[in-house]
């Protein structure tokens, strides 16, 4: 028996996939818990019309993403932050901040899309990346300046 998974099934199959199974777990299984759908013609074609569709989602968010790259990276963010002896800073800018600073000037970019690979706890100009697609990584220059 032919089945299409409609959910990923660990060591059997993934969404979207068709597979030859045996009947009894096919039918008693996969299909009885929705797991998976008897592969018919009409069902292949819906499976291949899906398939067309997430495409073309995923065109138009990649378009999206590139967009917001070009204007986040003509974006730089500027934190004030307090200072002690020899110029060293209290604590350091979280992803939550750079996102929620992000987010008055317009941009909805998830604080975990945001990669620090360092702590920004240092004055001056950083580099932190945002990874706006799978594709898609933007650089933004986030500077730290002494509060005052």
């Amino acid at each position: 028996m032919k089945v299409i998974f409609i959910k990923d099934v660990k060591g059997q199959g993934k969404k979207g996939e068709i597979k030859e199974v045996k009947d009894g777990y096919g039918m008693n299984f996969l299909i009885k818990n929705r797991y998976a759908v008897q592969a018919t013609e009409a069902s292949i074609t819906r499976l291949a019309q899906d398939n067309q569709k997430q495409e073309e989602l995923e065109l138009k968010e990649l378009i999206k993403s590139k967009e917001t790259k070009d204007k986040l990276e003509k974006t730089k963010l500027t934190f004030q932050v307090k200072t002690g002896e020899k110029m060293k800073v209290f604590g350091s800018i979280s992803s939550k901040q750079i996102s929620s600073e992000l987010k008055k000037q317009g941009f909805d970019i998830d604080k975990k899309k945001i990669i620090l690979n360092v702590p920004l706890s240092t004055l001056g100009s950083h580099k932190v990346t945002i990874e706006l697609h799978k594709k898609v990584k933007a650089e933004l220059e986030v500077i730290l300046v002494v509060e005052g």
